[in-house]
Protein backbone atom coordinates (compact mmCIF):
# COMPACT_ATOMS: atom_id res chain seq x y z
CA UNK A 1 0.00 0.00 0.00
CA UNK A 2 2.84 2.41 0.84
CA UNK A 3 4.47 1.61 -2.49
CA UNK A 4 1.41 2.97 -4.24
CA UNK A 5 1.33 6.09 -2.06
CA UNK A 6 4.99 6.98 -2.76
CA UNK A 7 4.49 7.87 -6.44
CA UNK A 8 1.32 9.79 -5.63
CA UNK A 9 3.17 11.69 -2.89
CA UNK A 10 6.00 12.59 -5.28
CA UNK A 11 3.57 13.87 -7.86
CA UNK A 12 1.74 15.89 -5.19
CA UNK A 13 5.01 17.49 -4.06
CA UNK A 14 5.90 18.50 -7.61
CA UNK A 15 2.43 19.91 -8.12
CA UNK A 16 2.57 21.82 -4.84
CA UNK A 17 5.95 23.32 -5.68
CA UNK A 18 4.68 24.38 -9.09
CA UNK A 19 1.39 25.80 -7.82
CA UNK A 20 2.72 27.33 -4.62
CA UNK A 21 4.89 29.90 -6.32
CA UNK A 22 3.67 33.48 -6.32
CA UNK A 23 3.67 35.21 -9.66
CA UNK A 24 6.44 37.75 -8.95
CA UNK A 25 8.94 35.73 -6.94
CA UNK A 26 9.42 32.65 -9.12
CA UNK A 27 12.75 31.99 -10.78
CA UNK A 28 12.88 31.00 -14.42
CA UNK A 29 15.40 28.24 -13.69
CA UNK A 30 13.52 26.36 -10.93
CA UNK A 31 13.63 22.65 -11.58
CA UNK A 32 12.56 19.56 -9.74
CA UNK A 33 13.83 16.02 -10.19
CA UNK A 34 11.64 13.26 -8.87
CA UNK A 35 12.76 9.71 -8.20
CA UNK A 36 9.95 7.30 -7.43
CA UNK A 37 9.81 3.61 -6.70
CA UNK A 38 7.00 2.49 -8.98
CA UNK A 39 5.55 -0.97 -8.53
CA UNK A 40 5.13 -2.92 -11.76
CA UNK A 41 1.49 -3.57 -10.89
CA UNK A 42 0.66 -0.52 -8.81
CA UNK A 43 -2.89 -0.22 -10.08
CA UNK A 44 -3.68 -3.86 -9.43
CA UNK A 45 -2.12 -3.99 -5.98
CA UNK A 46 -3.87 -0.85 -4.79
CA UNK A 47 -7.36 -2.10 -5.59
CA UNK A 48 -6.99 -5.80 -4.86
CA UNK A 49 -5.09 -7.82 -2.32
CA UNK A 50 -2.69 -9.43 -4.80
CA UNK A 51 -0.36 -12.25 -3.83
CA UNK A 52 2.45 -11.43 -1.48
CA UNK A 53 5.95 -11.28 -2.87
CA UNK A 54 6.87 -14.61 -1.20
CA UNK A 55 3.90 -16.53 -2.66
CA UNK A 56 5.78 -17.27 -5.88
CA UNK A 57 9.49 -16.82 -5.23
CA UNK A 58 11.89 -16.82 -8.20
CA UNK A 59 13.88 -20.04 -7.74
CA UNK A 60 15.11 -20.78 -11.24
CA UNK A 61 12.53 -23.58 -11.52
CA UNK A 62 9.02 -23.26 -12.86
CA UNK A 63 6.02 -23.31 -10.53
CA UNK A 64 2.38 -22.99 -11.58
CA UNK A 65 2.23 -19.44 -10.24
CA UNK A 66 5.24 -18.38 -12.34
CA UNK A 67 3.78 -20.07 -15.44
CA UNK A 68 0.49 -18.23 -14.95
CA UNK A 69 2.27 -14.93 -14.41
CA UNK A 70 4.41 -15.41 -17.53
CA UNK A 71 1.35 -16.30 -19.61
CA UNK A 72 -0.43 -13.16 -18.41
CA UNK A 73 2.64 -11.04 -19.20
CA UNK A 74 2.63 -12.50 -22.72
CA UNK A 75 -0.96 -11.36 -23.24
CA UNK A 76 -2.74 -14.63 -22.59
CA UNK A 77 -5.65 -14.99 -20.21
CA UNK A 78 -4.99 -18.38 -18.62
CA UNK A 79 -8.02 -20.16 -17.18
CA UNK A 80 -7.18 -23.31 -15.24
CA UNK A 81 -9.35 -26.19 -16.42
CA UNK A 82 -7.86 -29.03 -14.39
CA UNK A 83 -5.18 -29.05 -11.70
CA UNK A 84 -4.32 -32.66 -12.44
CA UNK A 85 -5.40 -33.81 -15.88
CA UNK A 86 -5.18 -37.32 -17.29
CA UNK A 87 -1.75 -38.91 -17.55
CA UNK A 88 -0.21 -38.67 -21.00
CA UNK A 89 1.98 -41.31 -22.61
CA UNK A 90 5.62 -40.30 -22.41
CA UNK A 91 5.18 -37.96 -19.43
CA UNK A 92 5.73 -39.31 -15.92
CA UNK A 93 3.85 -36.42 -14.27
CA UNK A 94 0.20 -35.42 -14.65
CA UNK A 95 -0.43 -32.12 -16.44
CA UNK A 96 -2.21 -28.99 -15.31
CA UNK A 97 -4.55 -27.92 -18.10
CA UNK A 98 -5.32 -24.33 -19.08
CA UNK A 99 -7.70 -22.84 -21.60
CA UNK A 100 -6.09 -19.94 -23.48
CA UNK A 101 -8.96 -18.58 -25.51
CA UNK A 102 -9.86 -21.31 -28.02
CA UNK A 103 -6.53 -23.08 -27.41
CA UNK A 104 -5.49 -25.62 -24.79
CA UNK A 105 -2.22 -25.76 -22.86
CA UNK A 106 -1.09 -28.75 -20.81
CA UNK A 107 1.76 -27.93 -18.43
CA UNK A 108 3.92 -30.75 -17.06
CA UNK A 109 5.98 -29.61 -14.06
CA UNK A 110 8.77 -31.93 -13.01
CA UNK A 111 10.65 -31.81 -9.68
CA UNK A 112 13.79 -30.73 -11.57
CA UNK A 113 15.31 -30.52 -15.06
CA UNK A 114 16.95 -33.95 -14.73
CA UNK A 115 13.60 -35.66 -14.16
CA UNK A 116 12.27 -33.97 -17.30
CA UNK A 117 15.39 -35.00 -19.24
CA UNK A 118 14.67 -38.68 -18.56
CA UNK A 119 11.21 -38.39 -20.16
CA UNK A 120 12.35 -36.01 -22.91
CA UNK A 121 15.00 -38.44 -24.15
CA UNK A 122 12.24 -40.95 -24.96
CA UNK A 123 9.85 -38.49 -26.68
CA UNK A 124 9.18 -37.85 -30.33
CA UNK A 125 9.13 -34.06 -30.04
CA UNK A 126 7.04 -33.59 -33.19
CA UNK A 127 4.26 -35.90 -32.00
CA UNK A 128 4.60 -35.12 -28.26
CA UNK A 129 4.41 -38.86 -27.67
CA UNK A 130 6.84 -41.72 -26.99
CA UNK A 131 9.03 -42.55 -30.00
CA UNK A 132 7.32 -44.97 -32.36
CA UNK A 133 3.83 -44.02 -31.16
CA UNK A 134 1.36 -41.52 -32.52
CA UNK A 135 0.13 -38.72 -30.32
CA UNK A 136 -3.43 -38.65 -29.02
CA UNK A 137 -3.80 -34.91 -29.47
CA UNK A 138 -6.82 -33.34 -31.23
CA UNK A 139 -4.49 -31.33 -33.50
CA UNK A 140 -0.75 -31.16 -34.15
CA UNK A 141 0.87 -30.16 -30.84
CA UNK A 142 3.49 -27.55 -30.12
CA UNK A 143 5.89 -29.03 -27.56
CA UNK A 144 7.89 -26.64 -25.38
CA UNK A 145 10.67 -27.37 -22.88
CA UNK A 146 12.22 -25.01 -20.34
CA UNK A 147 14.15 -26.06 -17.21
CA UNK A 148 11.74 -28.35 -15.30
CA UNK A 149 8.72 -27.55 -17.51
CA UNK A 150 7.33 -29.34 -20.53
CA UNK A 151 4.21 -27.96 -22.17
CA UNK A 152 1.96 -29.13 -24.97
CA UNK A 153 0.08 -26.32 -26.70
CA UNK A 154 -2.86 -27.16 -28.94
CA UNK A 155 -3.80 -24.26 -31.18
CA UNK A 156 -4.67 -23.55 -34.78
CA UNK A 157 -2.84 -20.22 -34.63
CA UNK A 158 0.88 -20.26 -35.50
CA UNK A 159 1.16 -16.74 -34.05
CA UNK A 160 -0.23 -17.90 -30.69
CA UNK A 161 2.12 -20.90 -30.74
CA UNK A 162 5.12 -18.64 -31.34
CA UNK A 163 4.05 -16.23 -28.62
CA UNK A 164 3.62 -19.04 -26.10
CA UNK A 165 6.92 -20.66 -27.07
CA UNK A 166 8.79 -17.37 -26.62
CA UNK A 167 7.12 -16.69 -23.27
CA UNK A 168 8.07 -20.06 -21.79
CA UNK A 169 11.49 -20.56 -23.35
CA UNK A 170 12.61 -17.19 -21.96
CA UNK A 171 13.17 -19.22 -18.79
CA UNK A 172 11.83 -19.51 -15.29
CA UNK A 173 12.19 -16.52 -12.96
CA UNK A 174 15.72 -16.55 -11.55
CA UNK A 175 16.73 -15.83 -7.95
CA UNK A 176 17.63 -12.18 -7.46
CA UNK A 177 15.81 -11.12 -10.63
CA UNK A 178 12.61 -9.87 -9.03
CA UNK A 179 11.58 -6.82 -11.00
CA UNK A 180 8.36 -5.95 -9.22
CA UNK A 181 9.85 -2.66 -8.12
CA UNK A 182 11.82 -0.52 -10.52
CA UNK A 183 13.39 2.78 -9.77
CA UNK A 184 12.19 5.32 -12.26
CA UNK A 185 13.98 8.62 -12.70
CA UNK A 186 11.48 11.15 -13.89
CA UNK A 187 12.86 13.97 -16.06
CA UNK A 188 13.62 17.36 -14.59
CA UNK A 189 10.60 19.62 -14.60
CA UNK A 190 11.14 23.26 -15.29
CA UNK A 191 8.78 25.44 -13.29
CA UNK A 192 8.48 29.00 -14.49
CA UNK A 193 5.89 31.74 -14.33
Amino acid sequence: MTRVIAPILCISIVAAVGCGRSGGSSKASDTAIVVADVPASAAASSSTGTKKRSDCPPTGAWALCSVEKRLSQAGFVPRKVATEGPRRAGFSVAPTTYALGHSTLEVFLYPDARALERDWAKLDTLAAAPRGQTGVWQMPPTLVRSANLAAVFLTESPTQADRLTLALTAGAPQPGSRRSMTQTLLPAVKISR
